[in-house]
């Protein structure tokens, strides 16, 4: 057998793989939603159908008629649209004065702030839940997007991002009169699209999903959001799964969107914010 032919034979080995473990992951979520337009009584009925036997809408009428779904699902993106801006703007204009602005201790203040990524998040949890109650911001949204509106993590990356802009086209634009915001905005902050709409989608499916900071703290029904809404759909006496099915398909709906209209940037982005400098 010739080299070329046993090449195209691994290559044919490799695809059956791939398309098999491709399956596997998107399974679960073809069972969501399948699941979701079946009677509840059916969903863990086996053999487990990715066809439903009786095709129906009702999960997601039902679905419509939960207390507080609406808002939850409401608050959640107003959270996320609030996350997104505040983080932007920080994390982009941090990563831009310690890639491009040669100031005092830059390198000493930017060792200090990797260090920070030392520190497992979940020990911030109870300092956060005293300094949010001291400043009143406990059981609002806030209390959700502040911590996310400076991450070192994102900083470091944009940082290295910045860091591949040739300094001569920065240089150029001071000598044009142009102020260091002017810099930031008109110059760097286009240049670098692919990387900053990874960080926004990366962010918007952390903040999207995220249960544990609104489990802690938000202790309003009217105020929660829908990570914490979807456990609450199951804390009845007779759990509904076709309900909860409906629910689920719902929220992961967004990312799913999201994802598709920045997929292009996305790869882009991960291509290009290698470490570098």
């Amino acid at each position: 057998m010739s080299i070329a032919a046993k090449k195209k034979i691994g290559i044919i080995i490799l695809t059956v793989v791939l398309i098999i473990v491709g399956i596997a992951f998107i399974y679960p979520f073809l069972f969501m939603l399948s699941s979701s337009f079946k009677p509840s009584v059916e969903v863990t009925r086996p053999p487990f159908s990715l066809i439903p036997e009786t095709f129906t809408f009702d999960n997601y009428v039902n679905l419509g008629k939960v207390q507080y779904f609406g808002t939850w699902y409401l608050n959640t993106i107003v959270m996320c649209i609030l996350t997104l801006v505040l983080k932007t703007f920080i994390t982009t204009l941090t990563a831009f004065a310690f890639a491009k602005i040669n100031f005092k201790g830059r390198d000493a203040i930017f060792l200090v702030l990797m260090s920070a990524l030392m520190i497992p998040a979940d020990i911030m949890l109870i300092p956060r839940y005293f300094v949010f109650s001291a400043i009143g911001i406990l059981d609002t949204m806030f209390s959700i997007v502040l911590p996310y509106g400076f991450d070192i993590y994102f900083v470091f990356l944009l940082r290295q991002n910045f860091v591949t802009i040739p300094d001569a086209i920065v240089e150029a634009a001071e000598i044009d009169g142009c102020s260091y915001f002017k810099i930031y905005y008109s110059i760097v902050v286009p240049l670098a699209k692919p990387a900053i709409v990874t960080m926004l989608l990366f962010t918007f499916v952390w903040a999207w999903n995220d249960y544990m900071s609104a489990y802690i703290f938000i202790s309003s029904d009217a105020r929660q959001m829908i990570s914490v809404g979807l456990e609450r759909l199951s804390l009845g006496m007779v759990t509904d799964n076709g309900l909860n099915m409906a629910g689920a398909t719902v929220t992961v709906l967004p990312i799913i969107v999201v994802f598709l209209f920045s997929q292009k940037y996305f790869i882009e982005g991960i291509t290009t914010s290698g470490v570098k400098g």
